[in-house]
């Protein structure tokens, strides 16, 4: 039981679904300095990789074989999608750990919660506007660095078709719209981390150790799937399936692993997003 339990007394004009609204928290949480620092370094890596190629010459095949890194110069969407498979299996795992565990757990280290909880704000309704806010900040940074990636390598390389590495180009046209599915894809494999995350920072009044948590986990399972031996366990891993995306970059599509990884995934953020709500229910909010 909370150390301020919430009234059971509701005053005139009080709805519980209109505390907190979406708007405020988006506008705390965009305004706050570390949303800011996390949207500068997404923002500012297609430069640094574009200086990058500028000095050290354009990239090329090694041994006869070519990556989707060897064809990163050839367009705008090439660079994009590079700047993607660079970013997808670690940097943008920390904004969505820092957007869903900087959360709830950083209302209790500034001793603000029980506050909000007292004014008062329903858990479940301060649980749910901070996830939308949290989830939403996280597909805003996903969205923000191909973006950026595809107007610099529009203006460094020139608009053109997605060249494959196996053989092939996609349309410009088509290949901004698989770019799409590509970050929508690889936000939906990160919703384990996010709920990680934020299931962490239900627990905790320790802002760094929800974000540090979530990320751990998630370099836990990275190298938990480089274990071969492992063999079919290695399936119900999320991590298994991060690059499952590149399936979407081809002349035919394959849908197979993407389809896997989403249930995977959903799976396991699911059962994690129950599990912060449930506990938070019957947490005693004491900061």
């Amino acid at each position: 039981m909370s150390t301020l339990a919430e009234s059971t007394e509701v005053a005139s004009g009080y709805r519980a679904g209109r505390t907190l609204p979406l708007r405020v928290e988006l506008v705390r949480q965009f305004k706050r300095r570390r949303t800011l620092v996390m949207g500068g370094i997404l923002a500012a890596l297609p430069f640094v990789l574009a200086v990058a190629f500028a000095i050290g010459g354009g990239p090329g095949g090694r041994s006869g074989r070519v990556t989707l890194m060897d064809t990163a110069t050839a367009s705008g969407a090439n660079f994009a999608a590079v700047n993607l498979f660079v970013s997808a299996g670690f940097l943008l795992v920390i904004p969505v750990a820092l957007f869903c565990g900087d959360t709830v757990a950083s209302e209790a280290s500034w001793s603000s919660l029980r506050y909000l909880l007292a004014a008062p704000v329903p858990r479940a309704r301060l649980l749910w506007s901070k996830l939308v806010v949290g989830l939403g900040l996280s597909l805003a940074a996903m969205l923000l660095l191909p973006l950026v990636a595809l107007a610099v390598g529009t203006a460094a390389y020139g608009w053109g078709p997605l060249e494959i590495p196996t053989g092939g180009a996609l349309a410009a046209g088509t290949a901004a719209q698989r770019l799409l599915v590509v970050v929508a894809y690889i936000f939906v494999s990160q919703l384990v981390t996010a709920a990680l995350a934020f299931w962490l920072s239900t627990r905790t009044d320790a802002p760094l150790g929800a974000v540090g948590g979530a990320v751990g986990l998630t370099i836990v399972g990275n190298v938990l799937d480089a274990v071969t031996a492992l063999g079919h366990w290695r399936d119900f891993l999320p991590a298994h399936w991060q690059y499952a995306w590149a399936d979407a970059v081809q002349p035919h599509p394959e849908w197979t692993g993407m389809i896997q990884g989403t249930a995977v995934s959903v799976s396991y953020a699911l059962v994690l997003f129950a599990l912060a709500f449930r506990g938070f229910a019957r947490k005693d909010v004491v900061s």
